[in-house]
């Protein structure tokens, strides 16, 4: 576990895997419960996650892997210097949706290496005390995408590169992460984060 008094949680995976749907259903029960809890959300809204955003969107012509990557370091700085450490250091519960796992997944198939990131990012970002990386075929999370959010695709959901991003999640096996089949009912899938999550509170 991390070393403050708040805990810091994780849900991660391709999109279109559940993982903001479980995110909230977390936020909603800690809530109701009483816990002082947080939810946020990476690539942030700050000046480097829009840009992180705006050439997702594009065709990403114009920036190299490495010019890209230190986008999503300089907006995990900000974001872990602003908002995710005064809230462990307060004792608040923070949820995250998305973190440096998928720039270690993502980039990593972009070409910079997957150990210099997690490295690099643990240099200055809290580890979590748990990580829930839900899996689901590539198939589905595109087909969601396209259907259930009446989304196109962005240049990190060309099918390719995401069976390559699948396959660097399935790699993680720290022992704070644990992997959660996707393709059940979100509600089985919110009882199983519940079980777990009550064994760190």
């Amino acid at each position: 576990m991390n070393n403050d008094p708040g805990r810091l949680i994780v849900f991660e995976g391709i999109d279109g895997s559940g993982k903001t749907t479980q995110a909230k259903l977390l936020y909603d029960a800690l809530k109701k419960r009483g816990f002082s809890v947080l939810l946020s959300r990476e690539p942030t809204d700050g000046k480097y996650g829009r840009r992180i955003k705006a050439l997702a969107k594009g065709k990403r012509t114009d920036i190299s892997p490495l010019e890209e990557y230190e986008l999503f370091i300089n907006d995990r700085m900000e974001h872990v210097r602003e908002f995710i450490k005064p809230s462990l250091s307060q004792g608040h519960i923070v949820i995250l949706d998305r973190y440096y796992f998928s720039t270690i997944a993502y980039q990593g198939v972009n070409g910079i290496d997957p150990e210099k990131i997690k490295i690099e990012n643990e240099s200055f970002a809290p580890v979590p005390d748990l990580v829930f990386i839900i899996r689901i075929p590539v198939s589905i999370g595109i087909l969601r995408i396209k259907e259930n959010r009446n989304q196109s695709l962005t240049i990190f959901e060309r099918e390719d590169s995401l069976i390559r991003v699948a396959d660097l999640y399935d790699a993680m096996n720290d022992e704070y992460i644990i992997h959660i089949d996707g393709m059940r009912d979100p509600e089985d899938i919110h009882k199983e984060v519940m079980n777990r999550v009550n064994e760190i509170l």
